[in-house]
């Protein structure tokens, strides 16, 4: 997708769900050396944690003129995290809207942290461009997640840091049809077919169910707005088709 010879290094912060796997993937377009990094913080959906180390392996294997440039994985331990949370991504609590105006899914800190921690690990390795998938546009409407939030943490961590740091972020102004769009143009149809059976973006760590979409439970949000966003997505690319 990208004409340009990629120079430069970046860290992706790579959960193993769908949007950070399409901002890996974005990220290895574009820069010479691709880092990744992830978190353990005691989510419930522990499990994308062990489907990430499978979808680092096989994006290797299916994209050979990407794997020079897919350098060292870093897992954290953020266990303190989960432990200083009661939302539904750190304990057995309902999903529901909380009377905050916000999801009980919301884990208050964990961007600004995840970034933070990136930021320290990046500038072990040289590295001052950080990727995330954050996105305000098709989300579960998450503070942190923000671009207004993106840009304070840039200029917080470049001032921290004494160096300059970029926070880049290119899902956040696409809805997750754009998503899975912006995977077919990056990697075509071995890219959306690892996506789909290699990544994990049920909050409730459902792996037993496989849908056209990949595996979930099916009604988490986290799950409505992947299968929506694929059905938009898959219904465009028909009437292109069509058209065509």
């Amino acid at each position: 997708m990208n004409s340009s010879q990629p120079e430069g290094a970046a860290l992706v912060l790579f959960s193993g769900g769908q949007d950070s796997a399409t901002c890996l993937a974005w990220a290895l377009d574009r820069y010479a050396r691709v880092e990744t990094i992830a978190f353990d913080y005691g989510q419930r959906h522990h499990v994308e944690l062990t489907v990430r180390r499978a979808f680092l392996e096989r994006l290797r294997a299916a994209f050979p003129g990407w794997a020079p440039r897919l350098g060292e994985d870093h897992l954290i331990d953020l266990a303190v995290l989960g432990q200083v949370s009661e939302t539904a991504l750190t304990r057995e609590v309902e999903i529901r809207q909380a009377e905050s105006g916000l999801p009980t899914t919301f884990v208050p800190g964990r961007n600004l942290l995840f970034l933070t921690f990136a930021a320290a690990v990046g500038h072990r390795r040289g590295i001052d461009v950080l990727v995330g998938g954050m996105c305000e546009t098709d989300y579960s409407g998450y503070p942190d997640c923000r671009a207004g939030t993106m840009r304070a943490m840039q200029e917080a961590l470049t001032l921290g840091m004494d160096r300059p740091i970029a926070i880049a972020t290119p899902l956040m102004h696409l809805d997750k049809a754009e998503t899975w769009a912006l995977a077919q143009a990056l990697g075509g149809a071995p890219l959306i077919e690892l996506i789909r059976e290699n990544t994990h973006t049920c909050y409730l760590g459902e792996r037993g169910i496989r849908h056209d979409w990949g595996y979930g439970c099916g009604t988490c949000p986290a799950c409505a707005l992947r299968q929506r966003g694929h059905e938009r997505w898959v219904a465009s690319s028909a009437e292109r088709a069509g058209v065509a």
